[in-house]
Parts: structure tokens; C-alpha cells; sequence
């Protein structure tokens, strides 16, 4: 017992120790850190984010409840609009300073630099403004961006084009990494929707660029296909670029302008532009984009102390707030959320120097006192952990360092202020309400847009219902004399020699494997046109409606249904009664005599009278079927050919006549076996009918196998051929396109607008109508009725017969079973061969004695209706 107590002092000994010694361990908070911030103070972004960051730094620093009494030190430099350098200058002399974090750089260019010196320092960069996509590559691990990447901005616009049916744009871009890589992931975005990029303007990359060299870039853009442009550069000279559209009158109607997110920046940032007339003409009709923002508390007061926070201006005008400064406010806080997270899972600000850096002493720049932060990573990987609310709404980042869904207000410059037409998000698309929908892929679009001009009709400078401009040139093909290889035209489009080849061509497998096809503006498949002859009517026309094997069965069951009825009648019914001949006559007569519904002859028997209701239900149909085939022989003119159609053609040895460079010929020999040697090439109508006329014995052709379309207008005018058989294959002419051309889906669209309202099958009628001789022979197929039509009425007529015989059998055996039962009781004793001979003597004997019964009482009903009617 006393070793159990002095087990449990010892536990709680060494708990307590465990405790002052972890105590003792506990690293103290540092009294500051210092962080740095590189800006262009002098540029839109950069005057409004020193600001903010400044308020932000003051808000942390006051904050009791955040870093426990640690400072944030900032410094910051001033890049002057330079993105190059001067960057690289400053970023040194914070790494100087032993700085754990640096906030930006603003411009994308300089962030890739930058982001090298932070790889090597493995200090983390958390930008508030590069939104090149290409930053947040495996290359730049330390790089975080803690605003939104042109990526989703590119994903909008995108949207924005496909929402209005367009499919060629062309991009204004500045030629660095910002703009170039902000159009790549445009073209990117497009090329989802079958859009493309036709034209790229580059311009300088500084303020350098004067207005001719704009002049000249916008002037060789007027002269192109598309009018809808996307504007992707800084707002220093994007206000420069509209004027001078303006001038060129590239802001009227029919031009389109989607301008990122600068221009919503700088007219945030100077109020004063959207009081001038002159700038506010400029942009009139323009689509622009602004980071979307949800309206909070907290953003709400930051918006009120803005005025206190800003200064007035040379201009006396009060520096606006953009979503940038928002963006850098909430950087500051995300950073201060990440180092008080560091330093209470014990992370310290260690530094150590680099061998390297020992030997690069000079006289400004201290290379060698820079130092490699060593727990970097540690702090890299809070601030990637922060989740927290601010003034731009739920800041969470994803592994790749961008933050999570992205929003975008669209945006509508009209008269002197914007109008937001609708929003972007990543996860829902275009929709018009402030909310995310509920379900992906929204249909709520975007409220109505005035374009430039002034007008509310989505521009098309456009041809007949196409969203956009297509300019054309009609180029022949081929020397003039023989029908080239449609496959050779086709193969003239993949090599880039046409853009798009239109007239008969025929949609096919292997086509479509090299171009685009349109929607078929013709269904036409392969047909057999052969000669064909007149056949006379003789005197035996009537025969014709039923095939031998049909008069045969026919009037076999007419005999059939008159043994069955005599044979049910008989024994109950005079009519059926007499001599073996007239008896035998009876049979013939009443069988015959209900073709035409005329039998005279009564049915008492209830097995009787079932018989022949069902037997005159099947007379009726024959009648009909007969009456109606017959008409029809009579009164149409018949057409008749050796060649009944495909099969017979393809399973003979004629000559196959085809149009020279279809696709007859591989279908003939590639899917119905059909043997080269067979086929003869023709080149036009007259050769069609030459070779039709001399026929496949003397050098022509038995049959001609072409699409019907041709051969309707082949037909029209030579009655003395016609189409044989039916249509065996289905395809269509559709117009061919390069791969993934979006011209092809939008001539789709036409084509069936064309068919919906009616056009497609007008314009089929005016060239394609035909006349009477180009369908006489869809007149030759009218077939002979056969057995294979009617062997269900028969069956039910033989099931009925067999039915009535065999209820008239057993109860005619029971009746004698019971009438001479004890007749058979006397007779046991007769052997088998005697007592056969006595069963089917006393059956007949029975069944004569019933008769003469039957007829006796017959007899004597007739005597009294004659005694009756001689009363009378």
C-alpha cells in the first residue's frame, strides 16, 4: 500500500515539474516584427492601399485581442511606377531588415521577380493586387494572393461572351506578364466554349506609349471582322485608349467593349471622372468588372472612416476607395491572424545568414546582413490556414494560394454613372441577383445592356442570323470539265487553303473524322434510278390483286367453311338436306354465295351461326383489300423495271453507272461488296442518260446510283427513268468547317432557324421542286396482295371451324352413349371385331333414326302452317 502512495507523489511531482519546466521553455513573444509593403505610391492602386494598410497596421497594433502586445513594424518602399528594378532594390533592403513578411508587390511583373528573392529568404509575399494567373505556379511557393487571380476574371468574361452568342473577340493587352498571361487564360476560357481570340494587340508596357502608336494599333482593328474587343491593360493609359476609340468612332453602335477590372478601379479612386462629361462619353455602352464584395458591418464602418483616413487631393477632390484598398486592409489582418497563430505554436522570427551573401558587401545595399528566415515555411502555412471574415467578405485560401469562390460584378457605363447588370461567380456562372443561386448553371443571365450608340439591341454588325460578321469570298474548285474528289476539297481546309467549303457536300463518317459539319440543310440519301416501261392492262387485270398462292388458300377455305356449316346444319336444317347431289350443290352455293353476302340458305344451329358470323367478318376484309388493290391497278399507271431495287441490283452482274467523286463509289464497294470493275465514273446529266439509254449490253449502265436530290432534277425532265426500290441510306448536306470552329455550331443555329420558320423548305421548293415525271416511279411498288397478309383471318376462321366440328362430335356422341346404354349392356358378350362392326352400325342407325325424326316433326310443323294459312 505504501509503494501505491508513493507512486502517485511521484506522478504528481513530475507532473508539476513537466509544468514549470515547459514554462521555463516557453519562448517569450518578440515586442515587434517587421513586416514590409511594397507600392507605387503615386499609382491608382498603390495611393488607396498605402492608406489602408497604414489604418490597418494602427487597428492590429491597438487591438489588445491579437498578438498578445506584439507591434507590427512595417516598412514600406516606393516602387515610383516601376515594375521592374527598382522592385528588386526594394525588396533587398527589406530583406535587410530581417522581415518576416512582405505585403505585395502590386504589379505582376515585379512579383515574379520577387518571388524568387522569397523562394531563396523563404519569406512569404502576400499580394493584394498581381493577379497574374501564372503566379500561383509550383514555381513561387511563398507567393500568396490575397486577391482574386485573373483566372476567374478571364472565366467571366468568357461567360459574358458566350452569353451573347459571340465567338471571335479581340484582346488590347499591355505586353508583359500581366497582360499577356491574363490573355492566355482567356483564350483558354473561350476555347471551353468554342470561342477564340482572332486578333492580339500588344502595347508597351509603360507610360511611354504615345497616341499614334494606339492611333495605329485601333485603326488596324477597325478594319477587322470582329467588333467585340476586350480591354486588359492598367488604368494609367486605359482612359487614353477609349478616348482615342472614341475619335475613331470604335464606340458607336455596333462595337462591343468588355474592359477589365481597371477601369471600374479608377473611376473608384477618382470621383472626379464620373463628373466629366468628356471622359464619361468616352466609355458610354462599355461592360466593365469589379470584384464583388458583400455588403457587412464591419466593411460599413471602414467606408465611413474612409474620408477621415483619405486626404484631399491637389484637385479638391476626396481620393475614393477601391476594392483594392479593401483587398490590402484585410492582408494586414490575415497576416496578423497567421503570426499570432506562429508564435503561440511556439514559432520564433530565427534568421540565418547566407555564406553566399557574406561576400556581397557595399556601400547602400547590406547583402550580407540579410538573413534566411528559418521558420518561413511554418508561417507560409498559417496564413494558408487563415480563415477569418473581412471587408471583402469569408477569406479562405486554397493550397494553391488563391483565394476561394470568386465573385465579379457586372458592370454597364451609362450616362454619368455604371449600372450593375449582373454577377459572375465561380461556382454558378452569370446571374442577375446579388445571391448565388441555388443550382449550377443558372439561367437567370443578365439584366438588359445599353450599348454603345446607345442602343438596347445586342450588337451584330452582322450578316443574316449570325451574332457577328463574316466577310466571304466564294472560290471554285476544280478546272471546270470533271467533278473533283470531294475528299480533295475537304483535305483543302485542314491544310489551312480554305476556311470553309459550301455547297452539296455529303456528311459522312470519315468526314467528320478531318472537318466540322453544320446541321444537314437537305436529307438526301442514295437511290436506284433505272429505266422503266409502261405495263398494259389486259384482260385478266382482275387476277392481280391476289397472288396465286392467295386465289388458292382463298378458295379452299370457302369450301372448307361450307363443309363445316353443312355438316353443322344438316341434322337440324332442311335446307341441307337431299339427295348427295343437291346436297353437294348446297355446299358450293352457300359457300360462294357469301362473298357477296347473297346466301339464301338458313342457320338454326347456335355452332352454325358462329361459324359463319366470324367466316363473313373475313369475307368482308378479303372483299375490301380486294376491291381497293384492284382500284388502285386499274386506275394508276404501273411502272415496271428488271431492277426491283438495291438487293437485286447489288446480288446481278450490271454495270453500276455513279457521279464521279462521291462518296457512292466507296460506299457501293466498302459496305455492299460490290466489285470495282462494275462501277462506271459519270461526270453530269447527259452522261446519265446516254448511258441509261445504251444500257449495261452496249457499253452504258443498267442503274444509276446517286443521291435523290440530284436525281429528282435529273428526273424532272426524262420521264423514261425512274427511282426503283427505296431510299437505302439516310444522310444529309451540311457545310464543312475547320475543327472546333465556332462557325460551325453558329450556322447550325441558323440552319435550324432557317427550318423552324419555314425558310429552308421554301428555298427547297423554289430550286428543288418537282415535277410529275420525277415521282412516276415511287408508282411501281405497288405489290400484289399475298398470304402472309390475311393467314390471320384464316386462322381464325379454321379455329372457329375446328371448334364447332369438335363440340358437334361430342355432343353427338354423348347423346348416343346415353341412348343405347342399355343396348351395349346386352351386347358384352360380342367380341371385339363383331362389337365394332355393331357400335358403328348402331351410330348410323341412330343417327338416321334422329333424322327421319327431325324431319317428321319438320313435316308436321309445315302442315299446320299450311292448314294455318289455308284457315286464313
Amino acid at each position: 500500500m505504501s509503494k501505491v502512495w508513493v507512486l502517485i507523489v511521484l506522478v504528481i511531482y513530475l507532473s508539476n515539474g513537466g509544468i514549470l519546466l515547459s514554462n521555463v521553455c516557453a519562448k517569450p513573444r518578440p515586442d515587434h516584427v517587421n513586416i514590409g509593403a511594397i507600392l507605387a505610391f503615386n499609382s491608382t492602386i498603390g495611393k488607396v492601399a498605402k492608406i489602408a494598410i497604414e489604418a490597418a497596421v494602427d487597428d492590429v497594433n491597438s487591438d489588445p485581442t491579437i498578438l498578445n502586445g506584439t507591434k507590427l513594424n512595417i516598412s514600406m518602399q516606393d516602387t515610383k511606377l516601376s515594375i521592374g528594378f527598382l522592385g528588386i532594390i526594394d525588396s533587398l533592403l527589406l530583406m535587410e531588415k530581417d522581415t518576416a513578411a512582405i505585403i505585395g508587390p502590386q504589379y505582376s511583373v515585379m512579383a515574379h521577380v520577387i518571388s524568387h528573392i522569397a523562394n531563396e529568404m523563404q519569406v512569404p509575399l502576400l499580394s493584394f493586387a498581381a493577379s497574374d494567373p501564372t503566379l500561383t505556379s509550383l514555381q513561387f511557393p511563398y507567393f500568396v494572393r490575397t486577391t482574386q487571380s485573373d483566372l476567374y476574371q478571364m472565366s467571366a468574361v468568357a461567360d459574358i461572351v458566350d452569353h451573347f452568342q459571340w465567338r471571335d473577340v479581340i484582346a488590347i493587352f499591355i505586353d508583359d506578364d500581366h497582360g499577356r498571361n491574363g490573355v492566355a487564360a482567356l483564350g483558354d476560357k473561350l476555347a471551353e466554349k468554342r470561342g477564340k481570340i482572332s486578333y492580339k494587340a500588344a502595347l508597351k508596357p509603360d507610360d511611354n506609349n504615345n497616341k499614334e502608336e494606339i492611333n495605329s494599333a485601333l485603326v488596324k482593328i477597325a478594319l477587322m471582322e470582329s467588333r467585340v474587343i476586350v480591354l486588359h491593360i492598367y488604368p494609367s493609359f486605359g482612359l487614353e485608349v477609349l478616348h482615342i476609340a472614341q475619335t475613331l468612332g470604335m464606340m458607336g453602335s455596333g462595337y462591343v467593349w468588355i474592359v477589365t477590372d481597371w477601369l471600374t478601379t479608377a473611376l473608384d479612386s477618382d470621383p472626379s471622372l464620373l463628373a466629366s462629361s468628356s471622359i464619361m462619353n468616352d466609355m458610354q455602352g462599355v461592360i466593365t468588372l469589379r470584384m464583388f464584395t458583400p455588403n457587412s458591418r464591419i466593411k460599413s464602418n471602414f467606408e465611413s472612416r474612409w474620408p477621415k483616413l483619405a486626404h484631399q487631393n491637389e484637385k479638391g477632390f476626396s481620393l475614393g476607395l477601391n476594392i483594392f484598398a479593401l483587398y490590402a486592409y484585410d492582408t494586414v489582418w490575415a497576416l496578423a491572424y497567421a503570426l499570432d497563430e506562429f508564435f503561440s505554436n511556439g514559432g520564433t522570427l530565427t534568421f540565418s545568414n547566407d555564406s553566399i551573401l557574406n561576400t556581397l558587401r557595399g556601400d547602400s545595399l547590406h547583402l550580407d546582413t540579410m538573413g534566411v528566415f528559418l521558420n518561413g515555411s511554418i508561417l507560409l502555412q498559417k496564413i494558408l490556414e487563415v480563415n477569418r471574415t473581412g471587408l471583402t467578405g469569408r477569406m479562405v485560401f486554397s493550397q494553391d494560394g488563391n483565394l476561394m469562390n470568386p465573385s465579379y460584378e457586372i458592370i454597364n457605363v451609362i450616362g454619368s454613372g455604371v449600372r450593375r447588370i449582373g454577377f459572375w461567380s465561380n461556382s454558378s456562372g452569370l446571374h442577375s441577383g446579388e445571391q448565388v443561386p441555388n443550382h449550377v448553371n443558372s439561367s437567370e443571365g443578365l439584366y438588359g445592356v445599353i450599348w454603345p450608340g446607345q442602343t438596347t439591341q445586342t450588337p451584330r454588325a452582322a450578316l443574316d442570323l449570325l451574332p457577328y460578321p463574316v466577310p466571304y469570298k466564294f472560290i471554285p474548285f476544280g478546272d471546270g470539265k470533271t467533278n473533283p474528289l470531294n475528299s480533295m476539297l475537304l483535305q483543302k481546309i485542314t491544310a489551312g487553303e480554305f476556311d470553309a467549303v459550301v455547297g452539296d457536300i455529303t456528311i459522312t463518317t470519315n468526314r467528320t473524322k478531318i472537318v466540322d459539319f453544320t446541321q444537314p440543310y437537305i436529307e438526301s440519301g442514295l437511290v436506284v434510278v433505272a429505266p422503266i416501261r409502261k405495263m398494259k392492262s389486259n384482260a385478266w387485270a382482275f387476277l392481280r390483286p391476289f397472288t396465286p398462292m392467295m386465289w388458292l388458300v382463298t378458295g379452299m377455305f370457302f369450301l372448307a367453311v361450307g363443309a363445316v356449316i353443312w355438316i353443322l346444319e344438316r341434322r337440324l336444317n332442311d335446307d341441307f338436306r337431299g339427295t348427295p347431289r343437291r346436297q353437294f350443290v348446297t355446299i358450293i352455293w352457300f359457300s360462294f354465295s357469301t362473298l357477296f353476302f347473297a346466301h339464301r340458305e338458313r342457320t338454326v344451329s347456335t355452332l352454325g351461326r358462329l361459324v359463319l358470323i366470324i367466316w363473313l367478318f373475313v369475307v368482308l376484309i378479303l372483299n375490301s383489300s380486294y376491291i381497293a388493290s384492284l382500284t388502285s391497278i386499274l386506275t394508276v399507271e404501273q411502272l415496271s423495271s428488271p431492277i426491283k431495287g438495291i438487293e437485286s441490283l447489288a446480288t446481278s452482274n450490271e454495270r453500276i453507272g455513279y457521279l464521279r467523286g462521291s462518296f457512292a463509289e466507296n460506299y457501293l464497294t466498302d459496305e455492299l461488296n460490290i466489285h470495282r470493275s462494275r462501277l462506271v465514273p459519270l461526270n453530269d446529266p447527259s452522261e446519265y442518260e446516254k448511258a441509261l439509254k445504251d444500257g449495261g449490253a452496249n457499253g452504258g449502265v443498267a442503274a444509276i446510283i446517286d443521291e435523290r436530290a440530284y436525281m429528282e432534277l435529273f428526273l424532272a425532265t426524262r420521264c423514261q427513268f425512274g427511282i426503283v426500290g427505296q431510299e437505302f441510306t439516310k444522310m444529309g448536306w451540311g457545310f464543312a468547317f475547320p475543327r472546333d470552329s465556332p462557325l460551325a455550331i453558329d450556322m447550325s443555329t441558323a440552319i435550324l432557324k432557317l427550318s423552324e420558320n419555314g425558310d429552308l423548305q421554301r428555298i427547297h421548293d423554289k430550286w428543288l421542286t418537282r415535277s410529275a415525271c420525277s415521282s412516276e416511279g415511287a408508282k411501281q411498288g405497288i405489290d400484289r396482295l399475298e398470304i402472309k397478309s390475311f393467314w390471320g383471318l384464316f386462322l381464325l376462321i379454321g379455329i372457329a371451324c375446328f371448334i364447332a366440328l369438335l363440340c358437334h362430335v361430342i355432343r353427338m356422341a354423348y347423346r348416343f352413349k346415353r341412348h343405347y346404354s342399355n343396348n351395349n349392356n346386352n351386347n358384352l358378350e360380342v367380341e371385339g371385331s363383331s362389337s365394332s362392326c355393331s357400335s358403328v352400325s348402331n351410330l348410323s342407325f341412330h343417327l338416321s333414326m334422329k333424322e327421319k325424326r327431325m324431319k317428321r316433326r319438320w313435316k308436321i310443323e309445315m302442315e299446320k302452317r299450311d292448314g294455318a294459312k289455308i284457315i286464313e
